[in-house]
């Protein structure tokens, strides 16, 4: 028996049903993107939960959803537009406790402005943080009486410790760190921040979960991750024993999916600390597994 990650996958209720056979072979994690819009949170999404739970009837990896995104930040500076984030993540929360959730990801608030502006203005560190804990305060706590955890993921971060700090700030084990490496690669080649085995080591203990994808450093790609990236990332993901063996991508089932805007999941699981890892592209790991 393997002991290396599993593959899983995050992907639309569509693709679930299109993909499902797959998903359910072995106990592959799941990322739900079907709960995003503001439209489907603000509407009647009931009948997509009770789908969610039928698809996902046997089931054995673990669940999460991508929260909602579009169009807010969460440390924005009118407290109006502030408290509809505020409810925009509780309906989040709501799909989470009705479906069996345990992570929601929630985009991180630090921009490349923010980066070189911060100290520009006195207090301006302080007070960004204050508007996130705000905007979250009330998720935070449904959050916690649902067993749940808000991932912060990385979009524009230049600094990979900033996030961190944030999260840390809450002091609850309902507020953890996200990395998405194409993200970090876009930052990277685009505004000077470190490469993305840098954010990985900044995060730490607090490190949950990964979105596995490339890019070019000029946009958002979500393309394979290339070998010469994969090896750094191994070695800090799973340590440099591990290394040689899991930045080998498995094709065995490469042809099973032929949707670009495939995600995979895969668990990294060393003691409990990183939830999930999420590929985007084919049906390709960091592990050759048995």
């Amino acid at each position: 028996m393997s002991s290396l990650p599993v593959v899983g996958a995050a992907m639309t209720l569509d693709e679930v049903e299109l993909h499902r056979d797959w998903l359910f072979e072995k106990p592959r994690d799941l990322e739900l993107q079907s709960f995003v819009e503001a439209e489907v949170l603000s509407g009647d999404w009931a009948p997509l939960a009770k789908r969610a739970r039928r698809l996902l009837d046997g089931h054995t990896g673990r669940l999460g959803i991508h929260g909602p995104f579009w169009g807010f930040t969460i440390a924005s500076q009118d407290p109006d537009i502030r408290a509809v984030v505020s409810r925009r993540l509780l309906q989040g929360l709501d799909v989470c406790a009705a479906i069996g959730a345990t992570q929601m990801v929630v985009h991180s608030p630090y921009t490349s402005w923010s980066y070189n502006n911060l100290d520009n203005n006195d207090g301006a560190r302080e007070d960004l943080v204050e508007r996130v804990h705000l905007t979250l305060r009330e998720a935070v706590r449904r959050a916690e009486d649902i067993g749940c955890t808000m991932v912060l993921e990385n979009i524009e971060d230049k600094d990979p410790h900033i996030r961190v700090a944030l999260a840390d700030s809450f002091h609850s084990p309902a507020v953890a760190v996200s990395i998405d490496t194409g993200h970090a690669h876009y930052a990277h080649g685009y505004t000077g921040a470190p490469p993305v085995d840098y954010s990985v080591k900044a995060a730490g203990s607090r490190l949950q979960h990964v979105h596995l994808q490339d890019a070019d450093g000029y946009a958002d790609r979500h393309t394979l991750e290339p070998r010469r990236r994969l090896d750094p990332l191994a070695r800090r993901l799973c340590g440099p024993c591990q290394a040689r063996k899991q930045s080998a991508p498995d094709h065995r089932n490469h042809g099973e999916i032929e949707d670009p805007r495939f995600r995979c999941l895969s668990r990294l699981d060393r003691g409990g600390r990183i939830r999930s890892v999420a590929r985007n592209y084919y049906d390709t790991s960091l592990t050759k597994t048995a």
